[in-house]
């Protein structure tokens, strides 16, 4: 491209105490451009965009706007250079309405100096309207589902001119449709001529957006690719430093048919939520629970694992039915459970990953209810060496590891335990392709020492990956069931939404 660079960083260096985050990196955005942004947790793109944003600074390179050299030190200084940062956890006030967030820091006044809601709520409409976004100017945005709270977060930047709109995982907690109402409107700005840095783990995104791709590792761009020119498939290689042959893993040996189920849920009902729902899961079995966010699937998962009461139904574990009312019973029961919200549900962010790891077991490390610090330590070395974990230290506090490394001690606690059925709920959501691969991986080796798996997954082409059998949910009911040589993505998704004809 011979036209100016909108956004040009240079030799961008930026060190921490005993690492160095950056080394030279160069990354240059056209005017109306879309570029992605790529690589492992870990390779440097959230410390890059921190930088660009202002919330960090770099100790070596520089920053052009439209070719004029800029001093960021500060989200303002990035505000004003008319670059707007919309990050994975939306920075937005769930008691204010749509309107006073969008002009939150920018109210308009009237001539007495009071708030004019009436013209803010005009504003927020026009703004809405032009993104082609049907949203209530009135409404609370904590009524608001997380597609439409990232509308609102780009209404925001626009508010402001931005001239460049970074979007730092954008879909990871969409449903199928809502991602592509979110392509559809990056699509939009930049026909608008607005420029958009795009950093998503999902190459099939990518490659139905983005104009060019940036690729880092261990911290240094490794290239910049047209993406018309390239195939995911290079792109991972790129990103990852080795060929992944098979993203999925594949199946050793052939299911037994005749084995008695591990796990049966007949019947299933919670609150309003969940109805009626009945599956099974074999041992050595990955079953998958596939449909859109909000059809139960969450809800089967914790009513199992006694974590939300049942008002109906059966869960039978070795074909002896149990009552399962709490989390400690299903324990009891040989089943563990790896919750979707890792960071506030499966993790103790302060402490150290060995207390993680060993939290689930307690009981077994212990004697005369005191810990054996030696037993600790060994049960937390083993399983974290056995899972190929990436840190310095089992001391380190589990809140500084990258995505696919506390997503690996979550699944280290359960393991020490040796469940006999393991619940997996989106066991790679904000994970990068590489940690996911080795998820994918160990999934497989866990089925294949005969733990019952099931799997929750709202992306499509892992739950046609990693799945045995796929049980479809929609609006609390069990829809239907296919094997996987039988399922397709047209397939899963028509039962999923419930849309007749053909779906062969």
């Amino acid at each position: 491209m011979t036209e100016q660079a909108l956004i040009s960083m240079r030799g961008i260096v930026k060190r921490y105490p005993g690492v160095t985050a950056l080394r030279n990196v160069d990354l240059s955005v056209q005017p109306g451009e879309v570029m992605a942004l790529v690589g492992e947790n870990g390779a440097g793109k959230s410390t890059l965009l921190k930088i660009l944003a202002g919330a960090a600074r770099a100790d070596e390179g520089t920053i052009e706007v439209s070719g004029v050299v800029r001093d960021i030190q500060a989200p303002r200084d990035s505000q004003a250079c008319g670059i707007a940062v919309i990050y994975q956890e939306l920075n937005l006030a769930n008691d204010l309405s749509v309107a006073e967030n969008i002009y939150v820091g920018r109210e308009i006044r009237n001539r007495f100096g009071l708030v004019d809601f009436r013209a803010m709520e005009r504003g927020a409409a026009a703004l809405l309207n032009s993104l082609g976004v049907a949203i209530s100017p009135r409404q609370l945005v904590g009524n608001l589902n997380i597609a439409l709270r990232q509308m609102v977060e780009i209404a925001k930047a626009l508010l402001v001119d931005a001239r460049v709109v970074v979007m730092d995982e954008p879909t990871s907690s969409l449903t199928e449709e809502e991602v592509e109402t979110l392509l559809e409107l990056v699509r939009k700005l930049r026909s608008n001529g607005v420029s958009v840095i795009y950093v998503s783990h999902r190459m099939r995104e990518i490659y139905e957006i983005a104009d060019r791709i940036t690729v880092m590792r261990d911290g240094a761009v490794v290239g910049v690719c047209e993406a018309g020119n390239t195939t995911p498939n290079d792109v991972v290689q790129m990103m990852v430093g080795r060929e992944l042959v098979d993203l999925y893993g594949v199946r050793s040996s052939p299911l037994d048919e005749t084995a008695a189920p591990a796990l049966e849920v007949k019947s299933l009902s919670c609150g309003d939520l969940l109805h009626d729902v009945s599956f099974s899961v074999r041992p050595g079995e990955i079953l998958v629970l596939a449909g859109l966010i909000g059809a139960g699937r969450s809800d089967a998962a914790l009513a199992i694992f006694g974590a939300a009461r049942r008002r109906g139904g059966e869960i039978l574990v070795s074909q002896k039915p149990l009552a399962l009312r709490t989390p400690i019973e299903a324990m009891d029961a040989g089943i563990g459970f790896v919750p979707e919200d890792r960071k506030h549900q499966g993790l103790f962010l302060g402490l150290p990953v060995r207390e993680n790891i060993s939290s689930a077991s307690l009981p077994a490390i212990s004697r005369l209810s005191i810990v054996s610090r030696r037993r600790d330590r060994d049960l937390a070395t083993h399983h974290s060496s056995q899972l190929g974990l990436r840190l310095s230290a089992i001391e380190v506090a589990a809140g500084t590891l990258s995505g696919g490394n506390q997503q690996k001690v979550v699944l280290a606690r359960w393991l020490a335990r040796k469940p006999r059925i393991l619940i997996l709920d989106e066991p790679t959501r904000g994970v990068d392709v590489g940690a996911k691969a080795e998820i994918y991986q160990l999934i497989r080796t866990i089925a294949r020492e005969g733990v019952a798996v099931l799997v929750i997954s709202s992306e499509l082409t892992e739950v046609l990956g990693i799945a045995d059998r796929i049980v479809v949910m929609r609006e609390g009911y069990g829809v239907g069931e296919l094997n996987a040589a039988d399922a397709t993505e047209k397939r899963v998704m028509a039962m999923a939404t419930g849309v007749e004809g053909d779906v062969s």
